[in-house]
């Protein structure tokens, strides 16, 4: 689709919407999402992001929290249930252009999109994301990533979730590039691209380390690889295998990056800058970040090993969590935003992400542990395909750390081995004291682990 055709396209959406207070797109990897989505923007509607995989009763909650006034979805596609009492309006991409130009741009602070998180601690939150949001967040990766018109951007990743659709497909349409999405992720998919025209490939840890053994196996693989301009990875940290088995394939370091749907993308690896593994960078322009203690206190320590709680506030930050006054106020303090998520800080203010502190701050021995780098060791074994770290009650040690393993295909390794490896290449204190190994990890639409499900030995 040419930019031509995207303006009349998404201008007929526009006219459709225009006045809604807000709109659900049905959110499945289509180029009819897309132009719904640009549609909604045009016309200064909200647009609300519907996973189309969602249950019966996820998506009776998001109709009845967002209280959108109409459906945009493709022509041919189911109405799930819990919208059917809703204007039902097709995305027809042969129909006539419309004009989409009635609107003046609204604030930037007005409602741009509704993303709902995971809901791993309750219903899923509404997370209401402003104009100005995305348009900063957008040309401040730009700076980073030295990201043009000439760049061609290829991923296969969800189009309900910022990673996919802001920074996949917004941010392509800021720039005035290209976007090709492959539809569901394959390595060849990926490859196919790269050999065509794509120069940067958008994707998450899972992804990658398929890539990395495509490459590994694949002449031809790794030459396309070779091609990108940029790899750029987030939404969980890239083990440094993965790193260096794709280095070692394609001369390329991956560049990693740390978003969430609150604040879109708090932290990258500069294109012209040191791609170390473990590390997301520094923050982007605009964007504060301080890490605290766990007295609130602001860390003064730049050593890459003290543990904070990172803080964001800037320009990328939401508006609030739609009909949650009460979350919105328990997230924010003073313009800062509470991420929850852990990390360190090197003396040039690079970030570790070590994990979430509901699920990935171990407090063993009197010791503060971060899941994230005893999992990094534990990949780092010639025999471990994944990991997954976790704290459990311990009446000694007040927890205890438990590694939850998955082989290579054709590799074996004992807990006692890998107990050994990890205590060889951190800390004693840091190594797990029970070993499980699965089949493989539970995980979401983007690749991040479902620790909440690793209970009593298996995958729940």
């Amino acid at each position: 689709m040419t930019y031509a055709q995207l303006t009349g396209c998404a201008g007929r959406a526009a006219d459709v919407v225009a006045g809604m207070s807000r709109v659900a797109v049905l959110a499945e990897p289509r180029i009819e999402t897309c132009v719904g989505v640009v549609g909604a923007l045009l016309a200064g509607v909200p647009a609300v992001l519907i996973n189309p995989k969602s249950g019966a009763s996820e998506m009776a909650h998001f109709a009845a929290d967002a209280q959108p006034e109409a459906l945009l979805l493709r022509p041919g596609a189911d109405v799930p249930s819990a919208f059917r009492d809703r204007a039902t309006l097709r995305i027809d991409l042969a129909a006539a252009p419309g004009a989409g130009s009635s609107v003046d741009e609204p604030s930037p602070e007005a409602p741009a999109l509704i993303v709902y998180t995971s809901g791993t601690t309750g219903p899923p939150k509404g997370v209401v994301i402003p104009r100005r949001a995305i348009a900063t967040n957008l040309d401040a990766l730009a700076d980073a990533w030295a990201w043009t018109d000439h760049d061609v951007v290829a991923h296969g990743l969800p189009l309900f979730h910022v990673h996919g659709l802001v920074v996949g497909i917004l941010g392509v349409v800021r720039r005035g590039g290209t976007a090709r999405h492959v539809g569901k992720f394959t390595v060849d998919a990926v490859a196919g691209a790269l050999r065509e025209d794509a120069t940067i490939i958008f994707g998450v840890p899972t992804m990658y380390r398929r890539l990395a053994e495509a490459a590994e196996q694949s002449a031809s693989v790794a030459h396309a690889l070779a091609r990108a301009r940029l790899l750029v990875s987030g939404s969980a940290a890239l083990p440094a295998a993965e790193h260096e088995r794709l280095e070692r394939s394609t001369g390329h370091r991956v560049v990693e990056r740390y978003g969430m749907t609150e604040t879109l993308i708090n932290t990258a690896v500069r294109a012209d800058g040191d791609r170390r593994a473990g590390f997301v960078g520094p923050p982007l322009g605009g964007v504060e970040l301080r890490l605290l203690d766990d007295a609130g206190t602001p860390l003064k320590e730049s050593d890459g090993d003290t543990i904070g709680e990172i803080e964001v506030r800037g320009p990328n930050l939401f508006l609030e969590y739609l009909n949650r006054p009460d979350a919105t106020a328990e997230a924010m303090c003073d313009g800062w935003f509470r991420t929850g998520d852990l990390a360190t800080r090197s003396a040039d203010g690079y970030l570790r992400i070590v994990g979430r502190r509901a699920t990935d701050l171990i407090k063993s021995a009197g010791f503060k542990i971060g899941a994230g780098e005893i999992e990094a060791a534990l990949r780092d074994h010639a025999s471990v395909d994944d990991a997954a770290v976790t704290g459990q009650p311990d009446p000694d040690l007040g927890e205890r750390v438990v590694a939850w393993v998955v082989l290579r295909e054709g590799k074996n390794a004992s807990a006692g081995e890998l107990i050994a490896h990890v205590a060889d290449q951190l800390a004693s204190h840091k190594r797990p004291r029970v070993v499980h190994f699965l089949t493989e990890l539970p995980r979401n639409e983007l690749g991040k682990v479902q620790k909440t499900r690793l209970v009593d030995g298996r995958a729940g």
